[in-house]
C-alpha cells in the first residue's frame, strides 16, 4: 500500500523555519537530516519565514551588497558622463558636416 503521509501542525512548521534561519547549512541538507522533503521545507519558508530570524551573518552580505551597489552607481554614474560627452561630440561633427557639404559658388 502507499506510504502514510505525514501531517506536521502549524507551531511544529514555524518552529522548524525558524530553526532552518538559524542555521548555516543548505536547505538540502536539512531536508535530509530533519527527514522531511525539501519542496515542502520550500512552501514553508515561504509561508512562515520572518526575516528578524535571519542569521546575523548576513549583515556582512548586507555590507557588501550596499558597497558593490555604490561601485555599481559610480560606473553607471561615469558612464552616463561620457555618452553625454559622446552625444555633444557626435552633434557637434553633424553640423561641421553639414556645413561643409554645401556646394560653394
Amino acid at each position: 500500500m502507499g506510504e502514510q503521509r505525514q501531517r506536521y501542525n502549524e507551531e511544529f512548521k514555524k518552529q522548524t523555519v525558524k530553526f532552518i534561519q538559524e542555521q548555516t547549512k543548505t536547505l538540502g541538507d536539512l531536508a535530509e537530516e530533519l527527514n522531511i522533503p525539501k519542496s515542502t521545507l520550500h512552501q514553508w519558508m515561504g509561508q512562515y519565514r520572518e526575516l528578524k530570524n535571519e542569521p546575523v551573518a548576513s549583515m556582512d552580505r548586507v555590507r557588501e551588497l550596499e558597497a558593490h551597489l555604490k561601485e555599481a552607481t559610480r560606473q553607471l554614474e561615469e558612464k552616463e558622463l561620457k555618452l553625454a560627452d559622446t552625444e555633444e561630440e557626435l552633434a557637434i561633427v553633424k553640423k561641421a558636416v553639414h556645413i561643409f557639404s554645401k556646394p560653394r559658388n
